[in-house]
């Protein structure tokens, strides 16, 4: 009986000092917290400007920049320019161009006399970072039956070749300094506004002297900014 005992006290102290020694292995092995992965965030169509998301990216952009007068500033003068409501897109697309300072590395890059003053492009290295920024989006056109290529009207240029949809260029534009204006382009190129005033910096512009390729002998750059 007394050696039954002990051995039962024994077997006791030893199941007690095993899950001591469990508790004190607990305690001490290390706690590994799992990865948090960060939650990606929604991109919505419109949040940043690509090829692919041209209309829907301006047509949320206009809604909160409503502004429709612009100035651009030259060495010969300053043009004022009205830009329609009724062209949207590419009234938004010259707001949003003018207020990230797009024009202000560009010049008026091409006088073709008698026709038109032509804008928005230099060989500036920051001018070509600018577009392939934004993927050298291209918009559709905006044609309206009663914007015509009138004296003074300002309008979107594109390519002609490969370009079966008459998509507009977003960074280049022209001014009509013809008085009988270019009705040939109507249906062809968009015109998204006019000119308010300044015709006589416009008309000093398209009397300077160009190379072969219409591109003036003295580089005529320009600021735009925004009236209201």
């Amino acid at each position: 009986m007394k050696l039954f005992k002990l051995l039962l006290s024994i077997t006791l102290l030893l199941s007690i000092i095993s899950c001591e020694e469990k508790k004190n292995k607990q305690l001490v092995e290390p706690i590994i917290e799992k990865e948090v992965k960060p939650i990606k965030k929604a991109e919505k169509t419109w949040d940043s400007l690509r090829r692919h998301n041209v209309e829907a990216f301006f047509t949320e952009y206009e809604k909160t920049n409503k502004e429709t007068k612009v100035v651009i500033k030259t060495s010969f003068g300053d043009i004022k320019l009205r830009l329609y409501n009724d062209t949207p897109i590419h009234r938004a697309n010259f707001i949003f161009l003018t207020k990230i300072k797009y024009f202000d590395t560009t010049v008026f890059y091409r006088v073709a006399k008698n026709f038109v003053i032509q804008g928005g492009n230099s060989d500036e290295d920051y001018t070509m970072r600018q577009r392939q920024k934004y993927g050298n989006y291209l918009m559709k056109p905006e044609f309206r039956s009663h914007r015509k290529h009138k004296y003074g009207a300002l309008a979107a240029a594109r390519h002609w070749e490969n370009n079966p949809n008459k998509l507009s260029s977003p960074f280049e534009f022209y001014i009509v300094q013809s008085k009988n204006g270019a009705h040939h382009l109507n249906n062809e190129h968009t015109v998204f506004g006019e000119v308010i005033s300044g015709f006589e910096a416009m008309r000093k512009i398209a009397n300077l002297k160009t190379d072969i390729k219409e591109w003036p002998v003295v580089d005529v750059p320009m600021k735009v900014e925004i009236i209201e």
